[in-house]
């Protein structure tokens, strides 16, 4: 089944309303850490524990040579060079270049398995909420900006994945090379190892305002690139419309103030880095110039050795790296606590059209439709949009619904086809209530014909079979030529191979609606629902179209969504429409003799036309 839905682009929606649509501030008031977020994060790595395994391993392998290397340079000074052994130097340059090689080795291994893993983790992610996103109700995304929605699928996801994939292999890293190079220098001097801890206290205080600092800052990143994104893709969408009124500065302001918004947001949690990290660079140089001092005074005096005060050195230099890297990924969590928060409310986010646990499969459809005292609101907190709607449709008759915009016509199409659940009521198609029925095994019955064509990437042939894929290029040309789409297409560049460009810029209007109608004739419909398909075409495309929709009706019950009442002539029932209500039904020469809506509505066209 193929369709599209229109939707307002909300051109009139300022930065600050566009930021407020997807939480920001809820985003702020996210937890620095949170447990259940982090661990339903870490669910994803499951599938990888055998690639983690080994690149853990790996990484404890690095760990220790890591802290082996400094050592091996105290044995090199302190007993071969001292002593002049310099078999013994030999044998402990040999040991201290295999050291390295297989510092390389394990490091290499374990960015190569983790990087395996970051990109698999990543796809299944992007995956699982791609499958969520089709899973969830239109009213979602009816609600919900698509631009904010791709900054969670695209930017959200990429941090969680950083963290996932790197984060906690690095924390872990950094812990051991930090608590073992605690343990070697308390044992190689606890003087000197005490006196290099001095700064520990201040390093404390920097890291403590760091961190609470960044909470904020970096939940204000992710709602800020959110906005860009959500800003973006709206302007982007809306381009004819901006280009037609001029507005093209009024829009490049709106952009800019976002932008500016974005920019400031990440150059405040740049800037927190930028103050960080250099302090902890200053605290660094500060220990290693303590105990040069100190231990260069104790060598002096013979209390310690030249080669301990060199592993010593070696040791107090790697000793803060592990706490710039544990900085470095503090940041990292806050983002990608951000982005998990963000991303696990969307995967929490129920349908608001769900299948029973004992739906079945919709039998062949006959096409008997029945609305039974059905009411709907699109929220339990707006006003009712259909008010108890009660009609019985035949199984092969056309149906017209006319009427103001915005009176439930549409309404009325989307509760056939399930895309909303109705407030009270039922609708039943052949008896059956489409509350008890998978919603697929229901939509692959019924065609939609909608008023905006939608057109995915590829080639001709590939929309027309878009809702039967398995369908041979004959079906298709022969579809194509029930739809009178064929001749067009043919003399095309290359006909049905022809390629798509974006919102199918190479085909008019009325060769994009006659694909759909091939589209909607070869799945075969039983139902048809036929919204304004002619709303928006010429009229040379209007009687193209109108032959081809009298082949796709026949034999099929169908809803006609109609503006021009002069395409419903041949309807056999016309409903008329009004705040929610039916208040007119009959056929056309029946509804025409009679004062009402419908006479005024046809008259007042008529006088236009």
């Amino acid at each position: 089944m193929g369709f599209g839905i229109g939707g307002g682009t909300g051109m009139g929606m300022g930065p600050g309303a566009l930021l407020d649509t997807f939480g920001a501030a809820g985003e702020r008031k996210g937890e620095a850490f949170n447990p259940r977020v982090m661990v339903r994060l870490l669910a994803f790595l499951k599938p990888y524990w055998r690639p983690l395994a080994i690149a853990f391993i790996a990484m404890l392998g690095a760990t220790g040579l890591t802290l082996l290397i400094p050592y091996l340079l105290k044995i090199a000074i302190d007993v071969h060079i001292a002593g002049g052994n310099a078999r013994g130097l030999g044998q402990v340059a040999l040991l201290t270049g295999a050291a390295y090689v297989g510092l390389y080795i394990t490091s290499a291994g374990q960015q190569y398995l983790l990087s395996r893993v970051g990109q698999r983790v990543l796809g299944d992610l992007r995956a699982r909420l791609f499958r969520h996103l089709q899973e969830l109700s239109l009213s979602y995304h009816d609600t919900h900006i698509v631009g904010v929605t791709v900054s969670r699928v695209m930017n959200d996801v990429a941090v969680i994945n950083e963290l996932l994939s790197q984060g906690w292999i690095s924390f872990f890293s950094d812990l051991f090379i930090l608590s073992g190079i605690v343990v070697i220098m308390l044992s190689m001097n606890a003087h000197l190892a005490l006196l290099a801890f001095l700064v520990l206290p201040l390093m404390v205080l920097a890291t403590r305002w760091f961190a609470r600092a960044a909470q904020s800052a970096f939940r204000e990143t992710r709602s800020r690139v959110a906005a860009v994104v959500g800003n973006l893709a709206e302007e982007i969408a809306g381009m004819r419309v901006i280009q037609a009124f001029a507005r093209e500065e009024a829009t490049q302001e709106r952009f800019r103030e976002v932008n500016v918004a974005n920019r400031d947001a990440n150059i405040n949690a740049m800037s927190l880095s930028f103050l960080y990290m250099p302090a902890i660079e200053f605290l660094s140089t500060l220990a290693t110039a303590v105990v040069l001092w100190f231990g260069g005074q104790m060598a002096l005096g013979g209390t310690v050795t030249v080669g301990l005060l060199v592993a010593f050195l070696s040791y107090v230099s790697r000793f803060f790296q592990p706490i710039q890297e544990l900085a470095r990924l503090y940041t990292t969590l806050q983002a990608a606590m951000a982005g998990g928060e963000q991303v696990l409310a969307l995967l929490d986010t129920q349908p608001d059209v769900q299948d029973a646990p004992d739906a079945v499969e919709m039998p062949p459809i006959r096409g008997e439709i029945v609305f039974r005292d059905v009411s709907f609101r699109y929220r339990p907190d707006t006003p009712e949009v259909l008010h108890r709607i009660n009609l019985h449709i035949q199984p092969g008759q056309r149906v017209a619904l006319v009427g103001p915009t915005g009176a439930g016509k549409t309404t009325i199409a989307n509760l056939t086809a399930r895309f909303y659940e109705v407030s009270e009521g039922a609708v039943l198609i052949d008896g059956i209530d489409v509350r008890r029925v998978r919603q697929d095994s229901l939509r692959r019955q019924i065609g939609i014909v909608p008023q905006d064509s939608f057109l995915f990437a590829g080639t001709i042939a590939d929309n027309i079979r878009f809702g039967k894929p398995d369908a041979s290029d004959a079906e298709v040309e022969q579809a194509a030529r029930l739809a009178n789409a064929h001749d067009f297409i043919i003399n095309l560049p290359e006909g049905y191979q022809t390629p798509i460009l974006e919102n199918a810029a190479n085909l008019s209007v009325g060769q994009r609606q006659l694909i759909c109608i091939a589209r909607a004739i070869l799945t075969d419909p039983r139902i048809l629902i036929l919204d304004e398909a002619t709303a928006n075409i010429d009229t040379v495309s209007e009687a193209l179209i109108q032959e081809a929709l009298e082949r796709l009706l026949e034999g099929r019950t169908a809803l006609i969504i109609a503006h021009r009442l002069s395409t419903i002539h041949n309807a056999d029932v016309i409903l008329v429409i009004q705040d929610g209500e039916i208040v007119q039904r009959g056929t056309h020469s029946e509804l025409i003799a009679q004062p009402g809506l419908y006479r005024t509505l046809y008259e007042k066209q008529f006088r236009l036309g």
